[in-house]
């Protein structure tokens, strides 16, 4: 007799709250941690065709390390549609504008390309400064995943 694979429904998840201070820490680690919690790999009742992941709140991604050289050569290219309309941004103008950007970009190309991961990244909520408006939902400090 074959055993019998259990997958959760979306009325049996449980959903937590997790808060990582991204001050000090490198980007992609953090990236990286923030990814496997929204995507529910750190549960034993993951199932790959549900978000049964849980909400990630960031504060302080504008103190965000980046190792190497990367703050200088980095660059985040988007096309705008135009004909010669690929504009390119530096790393360091990303980080003064609009720093939550940063953290947002790596995260999600972290996660899967499509519907799901779209609803996956709707968990993130990434804030520059030290504040965040989730204090009723009791975050708890993100866990050292690897």
């Amino acid at each position: 007799m074959r055993p019998k694979t259990s997958h959760i429904k979306p009325a049996d998840l449980v959903q937590d709250w997790f808060l990582a201070d991204a001050e000090g820490k490198v980007l992609g680690r953090l990236a990286r941690d923030i990814a496997v919690i929204l995507q529910g790999k750190h549960k034993p009742t993951v199932s790959e065709h549900t978000a049964c992941g849980d909400s990630v709140v960031v504060i302080n991604c504008e103190k965000v390390a980046v190792t190497g050289l990367k703050a200088q050569q980095k660059t985040y290219v988007h096309v705008t549609g135009y004909p010669g309309g690929r504009v390119e941004v530096p790393f360091e103008r990303v980080l003064e504008r609009h720093p939550e950007r940063i953290l947002t970009k790596a995260v999600q190309r972290m996660l899967p390309k499509n519907r799901l991961g779209r609803k996956m990244l709707k968990q993130l909520h990434v804030y520059a400064g030290g504040e965040h408006p989730h204090t009723a939902q009791q975050p708890q400090p993100l866990p050292d995943l690897l």
